[in-house]
């Protein structure tokens, strides 16, 4: 029986139609969960939403977490105790714990602050365990994942060079260093709020410069996945036809 679940619950391979129905109708409800967020107002409607959609999110948690060792492959506890550290378990969990409302002492813990509310947008990644797509992205990003690490490294301490070199040029226009990493990372993505900018001569000459270099490091990490996504795409093609 708890097999059969786990072959349900899980992403749908070849053609199990039970399996097929649970990934669309686990979509469906993802996305009508976002709903309430796109409204300021907790209308009675909103609100028997998100507790319907929030209950299936449970029950899913709960049957995934129940089947864990098929998942691992292990007859172990360690398999019940290692699922809800896993990547996919906490998004789930952070997926529900904003919707519950703990009552002690007359007030409401979990909504001590209203950004919580905000938290609920996580479960947009719960459908990545449903989309083949993102099966693939999820690949790559593991296959690249040192050329993107070094990426990263590289933009952060291209990030912290600029917000130092700014902030020691132009002091007037920079009043915390927080301020000039905002700008550095601005001028590296080449977005250019305009909020807070050099006024000097040699502080407009280093923005340039931060600009120029940044396009190129910003233009890194798409040419590595788009390589990655390209040869994913090609190896399934490849084992389509093996197949």
């Amino acid at each position: 029986m708890r097999r059969r679940i786990y072959e349900i619950i899980e992403k749908s391979e070849g053609d199990d139609v039970l399996s097929s129905i649970y990934d669309y109708f686990m979509i469906v409800v993802i996305i009508i969960s976002l709903i309430p967020l796109a409204f300021k107002q907790e209308v009675l409607l909103l609100k028997i939403v998100d507790k319907v959609t929030v209950s299936i999110f449970i029950m899913d948690y709960l049957l995934r977490l129940m089947t864990a060792d098929y998942k691992y492959h292990k007859k172990s506890i360690t398999s019940f105790l290692r699922y809800p550290f896993s990547f996919m378990a906490i998004v789930d969990l952070i997926s529900i714990l904003p919707s519950l409302t703990i009552v002690n002492s007359g007030f409401k813990l979990l909504r001590i602050l209203r950004m919580i509310r905000a938290l609920r947008v996580v479960r947009v990644f719960k459908a990545m365990r449903y989309s083949k797509s993102f099966e693939i992205i999820g690949k790559v990003l593991k296959t690249s994942k040192n050329s993107l690490i070094a990426v990263c490294v590289l933009a952060i301490g291209y990030i912290l060079i600029s917000a130092l070199v700014i902030f020691n040029v132009e002091p007037d226009s920079f009043q915390t260093f927080f301020d000039a990493i905002y700008w550095a990372t601005i001028s590296l993505t080449t977005v250019g709020y305009g909020d807070i900018y050099p006024v000097s001569t040699i502080g407009r000459i280093v923005t340039m410069v931060s600009s120029i270099f940044g396009i190129a490091i910003v233009a890194l990490p798409a040419g590595i996945i788009t390589a990655g996504y390209m040869s994913e795409i090609e190896s399934a093609k490849s084992d389509s036809k093996d197949n």
